[in-house]
Order: C-alpha cells, then sequence, then structure tokens
C-alpha cells in the first residue's frame, strides 16, 4: 500500500483491511515510518518516533494476537500519534519543555491505556507549545504552507494527520487547542464535553477548562476514537458515570430536520472575508441538507471572554508556580510572562470569575431550547505567518494568540461539546475550518452534523504537497 491510500481510508476500513489480510500493521508501521522521514525534517510534527525495530515487533505481536483469535478492538495494529502532554509508559514525555526533557512515565496516562487496550500501537509523540500554553507549537510547521503555524497547543497532532505521517492522534484543548491546529491544517478536531473523556496522566493546563479529544482526517474516526477514550475513570473523580453512546450507530443518519443556531453576533465579527464565505456556504450546504438554520444573539460574550481569561491564567500560574520560582529561565519567554501575569491576579477576581461562570453555564445551555447545534468559524483567519505576532480585521487589531482563542473558548469555559472540521481554502490555499458546537454530552448531533456535511463536500479528500 502506499500512503496515498492509506489517507483515502477510513479508520473502519483500514481496520476491515488488516483483518482480511490486505494490509498489516508490520505494513502500517513501515508506511509511516517513511512518511516521517520524508516529511518529518520539514514539518516536525514529532518530538520521538519509536525505534522501527521495537515498533517492528509490537506490529508483528499484534498479527500474531489476530492469527491467534486475540482481536482487541476497532484500533488492533494501528498507529497512533500522541501528543507530548500525554503520560506514555517508557516514552520521554516533555510537555514541550526544557523542565521535562528527561522524564519518562513508569505508566501509560487513562487515555493511551484505553487505547492500547482497544490495540493501538504508540508510534511517536507529537509535538505541543510548552505545557500547552500557547498557539503556535514551535518548531512544528504546517503542511500546507512551511512559512505558517500549524496552530497549537496540539499542532504537531494536526500537523501529522495533514502530512499522512499519522493515521489518528491526540490532543487537548483548554481554550481551542484541538480545534485550532484541526482548523488551520484541514483535518477534524473534537473536544468532547468537559469531564466526557478521563485527563488522568495528562499534564493540565487549567483543571476547569482542560479537556482531552482526538484530531483525524475523517469525522468518522473521530467517532470511533472518543467511543474508546471515553467513559468515567476512579483517576480522574471529575470523569462522567454517564453511559457512553456508540458515536458512529446513528451518525449517518442524516440531518434533515435538524435546526442549527447561526450567531447574528460576534462570531462573524473582526473576522476575514474568505472565512466568512467558506462557513456561509457550509451552513447553505446544510440547509440543503433539510437543517433549518436559526438567528439567535449569543449573550454574555464579554463575561465569557474574561471569566475564561481569569480561569486559565490562574490555575497554569498554580500548577507551575514552584518551577516559576524556581527554575523561570527555562521556561520559554512567551510561556514564563504568561504565568508570571497569572501569579499576579488577585484571588478575588478568580473567585469573581467562578461565579460568573455559574451564571453563563445556564445561560449558554438554554439556547439549545431553540436550536440542536450551533455553527461558527473555527477560527477568524487562516494559519498566520511563523513569527507574525498580531493580525488584522479591518481597523481592528490584535495578537495572533487572541484572534485563535476568540471563538472557540467560550465553548471550553461552558464545556460544551465542539468539532472543527474543514470547510474550504482560502485564495493562499490555507485549509478554513468550521466550528459545531452541541447540548452538553451530545457529542452524537454534533458528529452526525459533521459527518453528513463531509460526505456532502470534498475538502477532506486534499491534501497538501508536502504529504
Amino acid at each position: 500500500m502506499k500512503v496515498s491510500a492509506l489517507r483515502e481510508l477510513t479508520l473502519a476500513q483500514i481496520a476491515t483491511k488488516i483483518r482480511n489480510g490486505e494490509t498489516s500493521p508490520t505494513e502500517l508501521v513501515r508506511l509511516l515510518l517513511d512518511q516521517i522521514r520524508r516529511t518529518d525534517d520539514k514539518v516536525k510534527a514529532y518530538v520521538t518516533v519509536l525505534g522501527e525495530s521495537e515498533l517492528l515487533g509490537l506490529a508483528e505481536a499484534a498479527e500474531l494476537q489476530l492469527r491467534s483469535g486475540h482481536d482487541f478492538g476497532q484500533l488492533h495494529g494501528i498507529p497512533v500519534g500522541v501528543k507530548d502532554l500525554f503520560e506514555t509508559a517508557g516514552i520521554r514525555t516533555t510537555c514541550g519543555s526544557r523542565l521535562m526533557r528527561n522524564y519518562v512515565p513508569t505508566t501509560d496516562c487513562t487515555v493511551v491505556s484505553r487505547l492500547k487496550s482497544a490495540g493501538a500501537i504508540v508510534l511517536g509523540k507529537t509535538n505541543t507549545h510548552e505545557f500547552a500554553l500557547g498557539g503556535v507549537t514551535p518548531p512544528t510547521r504546517n503542511p500546507w504552507n512551511l512559512d505558517r503555524i500549524p496552530g497549537g497547543s496540539s499542532g504537531g497532532s494536526a500537523a501529522a494527520i495533514a502530512a499522512s505521517s499519522a493515521i489518528i492522534t491526540t490532543g487537548s484543548d483548554t481554550g481551542g487547542s484541538i480545534r485550532i491546529p484541526a482548523a488551520f491544517c484541514g483535518v477534524v478536531g473534537l473536544k468532547p464535553t468537559y469531564t466526557r473523556v478521563s485527563r488522568a496522566g495528562v499534564f493540565p493546563e487549567s483543571w476547569s477548562l482542560d479537556h482531552v479529544g482526538p484530531i483525524t482526517r475523517r469525522v468518522i474516526d473521530a467517532a470511533i476514537m472518543l467511543k474508546l477514550m471515553a467513559g468515567y475513570d476512579e483517576l480522574d473523580p471529575t470523569s462522567s458515570t454517564l453511559p457512553v453512546p456508540d458515536y458512529v450507530e446513528k451518525i449517518s443518519n442524516g440531518v434533515s430536520g435538524l435546526r442549527i443556531g447561526v450567531p447574528n453576533n460576534y462570531f462573524f465579527e473582526n473576522c476575514h472575508d474568505e472565512v466568512t464565505n467558506a462557513v456561509q456556504e457550509a451552513i447553505d450546504c446544510l440547509r440543503g441538507l433539510g437543517c433549518r438554520t436559526v438567528g439567535f444573539d449569543f449573550p454574555l460574550l464579554p463575561e465569557i471572554m474574561a471569566a475564561y481569561m481569569t480561569l486559565d491564567l490562574c490555575e497554569a500560574s498554580a500548577y507551575h508556580q514552584k518551577d516559576v520560582a524556581e527554575r523561570a529561565e527555562e521556561f520559554q519567554p512567551d510561556v514564563r510572562l504568561l504565568l508570571e501575569q497569572g501569579l499576579f491576579i488577585p484571588a478575588t477576581y478568580y473567585i469573581q470569575a467562578l461565579r460568573v461562570r455559574a451564571m453563563i453555564y445556564p445561560a449558554v445551555s438554554s439556547l439549545f431550547k431553540n436550536f440542536d447545534a450551533i455553527i461558527t468559524p473555527s477560527e477568524p483567519m487562516v494559519a498566520p505567518k511563523v513569527g507574525q505576532g498580531r493580525i488584522g480585521f479591518g481597523n481592528y487589531k490584535e495578537t495572533v494568540d487572541g484572534a485563535e482563542v476568540r471563538f472557540l473558548a467560550p465553548f471550553n469555559l461552558t464545556g460544551l461539546p465542539a468539532l472543527s472540521i474543514p470547510c474550504g481554502f482560502s485564495e493562499d490555499n490555507l485549509p478554513i475550518g468550521m466550528q459545531i458546537i452541541g447540548r452538553g454530552f451530545d457529542e452524537s448531533t454534533v458528529l452526525r452534523i459533521g459527518y453528513a456535511y463531509e460526505n456532502a463536500t470534498d475538502w477532506h479528500m486534499k491534501y497538501p504537497e508536502v504529504a
């Protein structure tokens, strides 16, 4: 099999080919290692790739298990790229930081353990912005244009999917860190409902805002991964005890009759025209598939963003307080600045942010009485250039970091599930992302809408030249 053939297949199709002998875990490992060797000196999606002999040994073991009648599940023998924020037993976990450069965990985080239990083989660790505190992910580059950033903090995971050097990857999302790189790299990124997936063994940025989810090429692949990743975990007492549905079961039921909320305010303001046009065309496409759109005003946005920033900075700074005091020079300058800012926020501001959050959640959740999902752009722009600090929207200018989280962070604060999928390209041939948001724990509807749109279009079938 060639990589061009592999990227045309869904996760389920690859699994079927393994079981009927058309391909094998060994062939997949060799194919991905060849692709990493071909692309990663330019893309730099990975910080660590396991040795070829070790990976081939794991692949051969997976083949022997299948021949012996031991089928571990939908990921049996399938390599997975893991964000370098996730603890992996015996594999260096650096969190993108010099402070962690020699850290080798003795156990897997819960998500990696669950993926392995379903038969997955850890291929390597993908780059992250240091401790997830940024949207750039140096040194990773965007496969669509190596002069552009991939987004972050899960930039390595999204870049690996776009470069076809991974089949599936994991990510984490505190203010958009799955959806930012998914949008910029033209792939699928799912932030599940808060507490839907265990965070045990995943280094925190902000305890009350962190989410863990999959980054994939296709929507149905994200649905398969979420089923395997989700569920209660005694190691994470905040994880939900609600039953985990089969997200694939009804994903192809179509969207006729679903109501889509389209915000009248904020989410299409200070947004580049090519992004607005692409998302509006995507909404038109969904109307053609039978959806009905409902305009509405999104409430409390200044309060949402103020509360989000306060909680994020305070909780991140609390976690890193000792290292900032004793090893400040080892942090990257941008991350150190954020953490030092957080240390100067009064405790009273943090308490007020928690009070505001308690007010915001019911106000936003009540919107779903009028529709089944909300659609917005994922990002107000396409991927910025490497080193670009600010971006303009007409007369309005802001930092790149601020622009990246503007449309995404509201759904970290409220904990609602949100999916970014590709919905077009700019004149510079850079991907544009659309965000689909649902009710709490209703990932099924979010995935169903994304799947219907994906199958009505061909954006997911386009690949960068580096791939």
